[in-house]
C-alpha cells in the first residue's frame, strides 16, 4: 500500500487577506506550510490563530526582497513548490506611494524567482520533475474594459493603468521570462475582485460593511457605476490549490467569480443584508455618499474563466449572494479581529482618502 505524503508549500504573503484563507485551506487538506510575510499593516498574524500551533505550519517573518532568507528557507524546508502571494495591492496606495509597490512587486518576485530557479536546480529525478513556482496575479493587468466589451481571456495585452497593475504586470512578464529564459516551472493565474474574511477593511467590501455596522458614511468613488467581477476568496483558493496541482506549465489561467457588478449595487446589497441583520432608525442605503472619484479609475473589470473550466474542471462555488452573506456574517462575528486590525495608522490613512468620520 502506497503511503501518501504530506508536501510542502513554501507560501509568500500567507498572513495577509488571499494568503491567510489560502494557509489554512492547505493546513486543513493535510499539506505543510512554510508561511513567509512580512507583516506590513495588511498581514496579520491573528488571521492564522487557528493554526498558530499546528505542526505543519511554520511561520516566518520576513520579505521576499530578502534574498538570503528566501534562500535559506529553500535550503532548509526543500518544498515541493512556492506559491507567491505576496504584493502590496491597494490601488489608492499606489497611487500615493508607488515605490513600495515597485519594491515588493516587482524586485520581490524578481529575487523569489531567482533564488527558486537556484534551488530547482539542486533537485533530482521526480523532485524537479515535480516542482512548481505559482504566481497569483491581477486582472488589473489587462486595463479597463468597455460596458459591450467582450471578458478578459488569458491573451489578452497588458494595459495596467495604475502603478499597483502596473507593478503586478512587470512581475507576471518575469515569470513568463523565467519560465522561457530558464526553464522554471512556473504557473501565473490571474484573479477577479477577492472578497470574504479576514480582508483588510479599506477594501470597499468589509468598509461598507463596518461603516454601515457603525452608522457611519458609505464613501462611493464617482457615480459608482465601475464594474468589477466578484470572487468569493475560497473560491479563489481552491482554484489556485487546482492550478497548482493540474495547471500546465508555463501556462496562465484566468480566476473569476461570474458576479459582474458595479460598486453601488455591491454597496446596496450589503445595505439590505444589514437591514436584517442589523436594523438601525433608518435603512443603511441613506448613508451611501459619493466620493471624488480616484485618479484613473478603471471602469470594467471582467474574466473569461473557459480555459480553466476547460482544462481543470473549476467552478466557483458561491454565487454573489451567498457569498456576499457569508461575507457579512462573518465581519458582524468577528468584532475582535475587526478592532484589532483597524486602528492607528488605518483610521488616518481613511480619513485622509474618504474624509473624517468614514471610519
Amino acid at each position: 500500500m502506497e503511503v501518501q505524503v504530506a508536501r510542502t508549500i513554501l507560501v509568500t504573503g500567507g498572513a495577509g487577506f488571499i494568503g491567510s484563507n489560502f494557509v489554512l485551506q492547505r493546513i486543513a487538506a493535510g499539506d505543510r506550510v512554510v508561511n513567509l510575510d512580512k507583516l506590513t499593516y495588511a498581514g496579520n498574524p491573528g488571521n492564522l490563530a487557528e493554526i498558530a500551533t499546528h505542526p505543519a505550519h511554520t511561520f516566518v517573518q520576513g520579505s521576499i526582497e530578502d534574498a538570503a532568507l528566501v534562500r535559506s528557507l529553500l535550503q532548509s524546508h526543500r518544498p515541493d513548490s512556492v506559491v507567491n502571494l505576496a504584493a502590496e495591492s491597494h490601488v489608492d496606495r499606489s497611487i500615493a506611494n508607488p515605490e513600495e509597490f515597485i519594491f515588493t512587486n516587482l524586485v520581490g518576485t524578481y529575487r523569489l524567482l531567482h533564488e527558486s530557479l537556484v534551488y530547482y536546480r539542486t533537485l533530482t529525478g521526480e523532485a524537479q520533475e515535480a516542482f512548481r513556482f505559482l504566481h497569483v496575479s491581477t486582472d488589473e493587468v489587462y486595463g479597463s474594459l468597455g460596458a459591450s466589451d467582450p471578458a478578459f481571456v488569458e491573451t489578452t495585452p497588458y494595459q495596467p493603468n495604475s502603478p499597483y497593475s502596473a507593478s503586478k504586470a512587470g512581475s507576471d512578464h518575469l515569470v513568463r521570462a523565467y519560465r522561457h529564459t530558464y526553464g522554471l516551472p512556473t504557473l501565473t493565474t490571474n484573479c477577479s475582485n477577492n472578497y470574504g474574511p479576514f480582508q483588510f477593511p479599506e477594501k470597499l467590501i468589509p468598509l461598507m460593511i463596518l461603516n454601515a455596522l457603525h452608522g457611519k458614511p458609505l464613501p462611493v468613488y464617482g457615480d459608482g457605476l465601475n464594474v468589477r467581477d466578484w470572487l468569493y476568496v475560497g473560491d479563489h483558493c481552491e482554484a489556485i490549490a487546482l492550478v497548482l496541482d493540474k495547471g500546465r506549465c508555463g501556462e496562465t489561467y484566468n480566476i473569476g467569480g461570474d458576479s459582474e457588478m458595479n460598486n453601488l449595487d455591491v454597496v446596496t446589497a450589503i445595505c439590505n443584508i444589514m437591514d436584517e441583520l442589523r436594523p438601525a432608525g433608518a435603512p443603511h442605503s441613506a448613508l451611501i455618499r459619493f466620493v471624488k472619484d480616484r485618479p484613473g479609475h478603471d471602469r470594467r473589470y471582467a474574466m473569461n474563466t473557459a480555459k480553466l473550466r476547460r482544462e481543470l474542471g473549476w467552478r466557483p462555488r458561491e454565487t454573489f449572494a451567498t457569498g456576499i452573506r457569508r461575507t457579512v456574517e462573518w465581519y458582524l462575528a468577528n468584532s475582535g479581529w475587526v478592532d484589532q486590525v483597524t486602528s492607528g495608522e488605518y483610521r488616518q490613512w481613511i480619513a485622509s482618502h474618504y474624509g473624517p468620520g468614514t471610519r
